[in-house]
């Protein structure tokens, strides 16, 4: 399918039959970054469910999930292509050892041969782009990555396609949907932000976790998942080194349904608080206020 022959109603009904819960603002910008095929970046804190967007994206659209794992000192041989040495050395080898009384071929013809497509190792980027059918390319955690890797990716998204000297220019078989997500643990530069549609996924509110843990983890009671998901909101805001994660909500929820923990009280809290929380300080900082932030749960 096409990208502009999904409409608005196609893109809502996919995310929901993913079981992504989401808001009208997240359909939206998905709706138009399809249409207008133009890389959407993502950012919001770590563990909001951005890196889910875009699997459920390429699940919405029956299509491979090519992903890029961003770093510091990430370089374009680790991102792009590299050559296979030895593969291309064990075909000098051979072609050295040759049979008895027949010669080597020459440099130029044995040349064309090492630098030809069997002989390149292609990495995400250039996955991506050689792919026989449109993919969802997965620029995870961009913000990880060196400011002159940003620029290198700037110049591959803007043309989709990678000049390789020895092959010449490759050209995108087809333009793949590209999601690029990020932390904020640095600014991203202008250029960058200008080539892309923004959206902006925070936690979700109690409410739509309890939405994702009905989705989820349905074996557990209703009203555990509603005070779970109303404990995890309190707690995002207290001012920890991490905040749990979606992922870790939902790991959280198991765990107390498998311990037979029905009602989440002080106790049960506590007992199991290493499984939400990652860090000691986190927990020292949390337990305190335990009864307080059940108490609100209930409240609210």
């Amino acid at each position: 399918m096409r990208a502009m022959e999904i409409d608005q109603e196609a893109v809502r009904r996919g995310l929901r039959e993913a079981h992504y819960v989401t808001t009208s603002r997240v359909e939206t910008a998905v709706f138009v970054a399809l249409v207008l095929e133009k890389p959407l970046l993502v950012e919001g804190p770590a563990g909001a469910g951005k890196t889910e967007l875009a699997k459920v994206l390429a699940q919405m659209l029956a299509t491979d999930l090519v992903r890029l794992q961003c770093y510091e000192g990430l370089d374009e041989a680790r991102a792009l292509y590299e050559w296979n040495y030895q593969k291309q050395l064990l075909r000098l080898q051979a072609d050295r050892a040759g049979s008895p009384g027949v010669p080597g071929a020459g440099w130029e013809s044995l040349s064309k041969d090492i630098f030809s497509r069997e002989y390149l190792l292609e990495r995400p980027l250039l996955k991506a782009i050689t792919a026989e059918r449109r993919v969802v390319l997965l620029v995870d955690e961009v913000d990880k990555s060196d400011e002159e890797f940003e620029a290198f990716l700037l110049e591959v998204l803007s043309d989709f396609q990678v000049s390789v000297p020895e092959l010449g220019t490759i050209p995108a078989r087809h333009r793949p949907v590209v999601v690029l997500t990020s932390n904020c643990a640095r600014e991203l530069s202008e250029a960058l932000k200008r080539r892309c549609l923004h959206l902006y996924v925070d936690f979700p509110g109690a409410e739509k976790e309890a939405e994702i843990l009905a989705l989820k983890v349905p074996e557990a009671d209703e009203a555990l998942r509603a005070r779970v998901a109303a404990f995890v909101a309190r707690l995002r805001k207290l001012d920890l080194k991490k905040s749990p994660s979606i992922a870790e909500t939902l790991d959280w929820c198991r765990a107390l349904r498998a311990l037979g923990i029905r009602e989440l009280d002080a106790s049960a809290v506590r007992q199991t608080l290493n499984l939400l929380l990652k860090h000691e300080e986190d927990i020292r900082k949390a337990e305190p206020k335990i009864p307080t932030l059940l108490a609100d749960g209930r409240k609210s």
